[in-house]
């Protein structure tokens, strides 16, 4: 059985001069996992102080300015990247140079537009007072306020002043206005302006309106400043168009050059020498050891160690990191794993069950030819980059599988988008081939005819089977596992071991022997059910002998009796309901059934599969049916991997292996 990739300690001992280009070979090469934590960013100076921290400002400037141009999408230029050379700095110091005066011009622009619109608006809202302001003011009968307030609440204030003070729009929008009251009620009215954000304005006594020829020559200029700023908005477009590809290459190598020097101020050094010490998959360490040499032309020392020579390992202080080795289509599956919890070191891989195991739970639950052949086409469409679904596109195997399984299981039950008479022709060929032609070859949806109830528990009874082989191999895998670390006591007692194993397959061995082969219970059946589930379930004194552990009871005997009661309850309903919950695997596949012969039924109601009522009936239920009832199955299957699958051997989580590899934050 596959276990996860043996990896080795690297210990390299680096030249100060040499300190930039090996780490970015370690970042580039996305394979090296730093050993534990980095120390804190010492205040010493470096030697490389000054250009660093102008490559740190250069990195604060292109992100900025990529930020500002508004690029949008992944991107990607960092793989091709490489830490700043002098050339890099003078294309960065240009490029940001143009940008800042574009910034700058854009800004003056703008600011220019504004004071010459708010001129002109003010303008605009005066043209119509051709007697002086003086003169109003004078009117003895009259309370006269002139400003502005915002264009939303003109209407509010002109409903409350209704019948007490007359509002009046100076200009074409309304935001400036003349508020005429008497003189007894201009308190009132001042109370209303303030609640409206009225701002009063000043008007000189002798104004009388402005003169159409200055109010023409605003328009003008006002025209011009839009124009000038509209011509800088598509500069500055065009100048996001044509340094992109500049601008993220540039970004690319200085991110690299900002994330040596986080790394390099953190690391063990002396005056000359640095030390990196970090976890690497065995299969690369040949290559990888010669790459650092050829770099650094041989000043570097460099020392492989296994695991076990390892003192942080041997003390349990820390984990050897755990990477997974798959084919395309099994490492799909490795973030469900990974999402539980990582397993620990040198034990079997799990994933390779977990893709087996989806993928034929899934394709059960969710059986249709049709529905399962739309997964296909979208996992091929997801894994050949034609629709791009977010970060779902590494899962398109996964798409593929369960989109193969459900056509399976769509051709055996005759299910075709919920029609059953699409298949017929093949189900009648298949069928032929044995006997009397039929169609479907196996009918879930239950009818009057009594052998569907049989065929109903017949799948009830292969939906247990699978859940006896999962729950078995779960069994088998923290058996191996314990063994291969030594640990005998948890391999062959308790729950999961080996005691609890053999109650789990005699139990069921039993039941079949009782139900296919009427067989009678006999004394030794109960010697062997008795001394395996005692095993099981009372092992705790027999697993610290094993373990030279003392005292055997460490909390007494009579604790020992009554937490092994419980254990005692614990694995007779722990394995009754590990077995029983696969039942919702038939009872999704009889669901789904029903589903799609209720999507059926509704499309003849509205005219059938000829109108243009049922052709909508029947793609929305569809669509229904693969979104939300896909979802739930999914979720369901993932369940029964999570309880009962790894339940059985995953008791402790490892540590999962992340290498160093440069990203743009």
């Amino acid at each position: 059985m596959a276990r996860t990739a043996e990896m080795k300690l690297l210990e390299l001992m680096v030249l100060k001069n040499d300190i930039s280009s090996v780490i970015e070979y370690i970042g580039k090469k996305e394979n090296f996992q730093f050993q534990t934590k980095l120390k804190d960013s010492s205040s010493g100076e470096s030697a490389n102080e000054e250009t660093l921290n102008i490559d740190s400002q250069f990195y604060e400037s292109l992100t900025k300015a990529y930020t500002e141009l508004g690029y949008e999408g992944e991107f990607k230029g960092i793989k091709d990247c490489s830490a700043p050379r002098d050339e890099d700095r003078k294309k960065a110091a240009d490029l940001i140079a143009a940008f800042t005066d574009l910034k700058t011009r854009i800004a003056e622009a703008t600011d220019e537009a504004h004071k010459v619109n708010d001129a002109y608006k003010e303008a605009q809202a005066f043209s119509n007072l051709k007697v002086s302001y003086s003169e109003l003011e004078h009117l003895s009968f009259l309370s006269l306020r002139i400003g502005r307030i915002p264009e939303n609440q003109y209407e509010d204030l002109k409903d409350r002043l209704e019948g007490s003070a007359v509002v009046i729009k100076l200009g074409n929008d309304s935001s400036h206005v003349l508020v005429a009251s008497s003189k007894k009620g201009r308190f009132a009215l001042d109370a209303e302006l303030k609640n409206h954000n009225f701002v009063e304005l000043e008007v000189p006594s002798d104004f009388k309106g402005v003169p159409e020829s200055a109010l023409k020559g605003l328009e003008e200029k006002k025209a011009e400043a839009d124009k000038a700023l509209e011509e800088l908005i598509t500069e500055k477009a065009n100048f996001a168009e044509t340094h992109k590809a500049q601008l993220e290459h540039l970004l690319g190598c200085f991110t690299i050059a900002v994330q040596i020097e986080a790394i390099t101020s953190r690391l063990e050094s002396t005056e000359l020498v640095y030390r990196i010490t970090g976890w690497i998959p065995s299969a690369e360490t040949e290559n990888y050891m010669k790459g650092l040499d050829e770099l650094t032309e041989g000043r570097i020392a460099i020392r492989a160690y296994e695991p076990f020579e390892v003192p942080s390992v041997m003390s349990g202080k820390e984990q050897v990191p755990v990477k997974l080795q798959h084919g395309k289509f099994v490492k799909s599956f490795e973030r469900m794993i990974f999402s539980y919890g990582s397993p620990i070191y040198g034990a079997i891989d799990p994933t390779p069950f977990v893709a087996v195991f989806f993928t034929i739970l899934f394709g059960i639950m969710f059986g249709d030819c049709g529905q399962g052949l739309v997964f296909l086409i979208a996992g091929i469409l997801m894994a050949l980059n034609v629709i791009k679904v977010g970060g779902w596109n590494k899962f398109a195997p996964i798409f593929m599988a369960i989109g193969i399984s459900s056509s399976i299981m769509g051709l055996l039950t005759g299910e075709f988008f919920g029609t059953e008479t699409v298949l017929e022709p093949f189900a009648e060929w298949v069928t032929g081939l044995f006997g009397t032609p039929r169609a479907p070859i196996l009918k879930l949806m239950p009818s009057a005819d009594p052998k569907s109830i049989y065929v109903m528990f017949g799948v009830f009874g292969v939906a247990v089977a699978i859940g006896f082989v999962i729950n078995t191999c779960g069994l088998l895998l923290n058996i191996i596992n314990n063994i291969s670390r030594k640990r005998f006591a948890e391999a062959f007692l308790g729950k999961n071991g080996l005691a609890g194993a053999v109650f789990f397959w005699y139990v069921i061995a039993l039941v079949l022997r009782i139900v296919l082969a009427k067989h009678a219970v006999a004394a030794y059946d109960i010697i062997i059910i008795l001394v395996s589930l005692f095993f099981a379930a009372f092992a705790e004194p027999f697993e610290r002998a094993a373990n030279h552990e003392k005292p055997l009871f460490e909390n007494g005997f009579g604790t020992y009796i009554i937490s092994g009661a419980v254990e005692l309850i614990e694995v007779i309903s722990g394995y009754l309901s590990n077995t029983v919950s696969f039942v919702r695997v038939g009872a999704f596949a009889l669901s789904h059934a029903v589903l799609n012969f209720t999507i059926l039924t509704l499309t003849e109601m509205v005219g059938g599969q000829g109108t243009i009522g049922g052709i909508i009936v029947l793609i929305a239920g569809n669509a229904l049916i693969i979104v939300l009832e896909g979802m739930i199955v999914a979720i369901q299957v993932i369940r029964l991997q999570y309880y009962e699958f790894f339940s059985k051997f995953f008791h402790e989580t490892g540590r999962e292996f992340k290498p160093f590899k440069f990203e743009i934050e």
